[in-house]
């Protein structure tokens, strides 16, 4: 029953779903890009909220950033998934959150000091501190992995961006993969590489929208982050971004993800939702993904 309900939610937001047909997995599908920017519009009579994987997870002592991560997520919740490209001493693009490695792995120092073949020899540790089986991916093989299953939306870190625009280029990737940007530049240099290309911008206030606006960003392949707090701003700003077609996303793992019980970050995800948030990142998809199905089986 928790599957049927969550899977017409997915299906009414205009997403091809394959979920619980493939491995009992949540996969999802999108067809090609112009599908990837219809299903990022926003639409007040098909506003069901969205589920960002914050890094995959750092639930059920899985490691962050790495495939076992976002699969594991897939297997109890429909989700897409914010990833960090970084690059290794040798040029390869790894998929990797901090610049050093002490915190999520068994090795030391920079990643960009070690080789790919150095860093296969490295364990992930998971979100307590617990050496894993897991090792680092590359983004290659992310993207092979996501095919047909999810959306990724890449950060940026250290990798040059014309480098990520061949990546997606080569794997063909441009219809499940979202480019994040904090600039009119960096969004400017993506979309002329590739004019169907999609964004998570970053829009904490009016005027940057305006920007975003006057650059000449199609508004219909952008959904925005607004912040990491809902404020007495956050409101208007959703309303402002929702007459032009463009969903909100809230980053809550450095804020109500570091609520103490699950019962308080329920009660915080809900109030995120009331502010006019279509998007919720959380280090914690699969519990985000429990607490809305219950607040849509009410709704019922």
């Amino acid at each position: 029953m928790k599957k049927q309900v969550t899977l017409m939610c997915f299906l009414l937001a205009g997403y091809m779903l394959a979920g619980a047909q493939q491995n009992n997995s949540y996969y999802t599908k999108t067809g090609d890009s112009k599908s990837l920017h219809q299903f990022y519009r926003f639409n007040p009579k098909k506003n069901v909220p969205l589920v960002q994987g914050h890094r995959g997870t750092k639930e059920d002592g899985i490691p962050e950033s790495c495939i076992a991560a976002l699969e594991h997520v897939l297997t109890k919740a429909p989700a897409v998934f914010e990833i960090d490209p970084r690059l290794t001493k040798d040029s390869v693009i790894v998929v990797f959150h901090d610049a050093t490695l002490e915190r999520t792995t068994n090795g030391t120092g920079k990643l960009n000091e070690y080789t790919w073949e150095e860093l296969q020899k490295l364990r992930l540790k998971n979100a307590a501190g617990v050496l894993t089986d897991y090792k680092i991916n590359t983004l290659a093989e992310v993207l092979e992995w996501a095919r047909g299953k999810t959306v990724l939306i890449l950060d940026k870190k250290d990798v040059p961006l014309q480098m990520i625009a061949d990546i997606i280029r080569r794997h063909d990737a441009n219809s499940f993969v979202i480019n994040m940007v904090r600039s009119t530049d960096d969004a400017l240099f993506y979309y002329r590489d590739e004019p169907q290309r999609m964004f998570s911008v970053s829009i904490r206030q009016p005027e940057t929208f305006e920007q975003y606006k006057a650059a000449g960003i199609p508004l219909t392949q952008m959904f925005a982050c607004v912040g990491t707090e809902i404020h007495a701003g956050t409101k208007p700003l959703c309303e402002l971004l929702s007459q032009h077609g463009i969903k909100s996303l809230l980053a809550t793992a450095s804020s109500y993800d570091k609520l103490p019980t699950p019962e308080l970050r329920a009660e915080a995800y809900k109030k995120v939702l009331e502010s006019g948030i279509s998007i919720v990142e959380s280090d914690y998809p699969i519990e985000l993904s429990k607490t809305l199905l219950k607040k849509d089986k009410k709704k019922r």
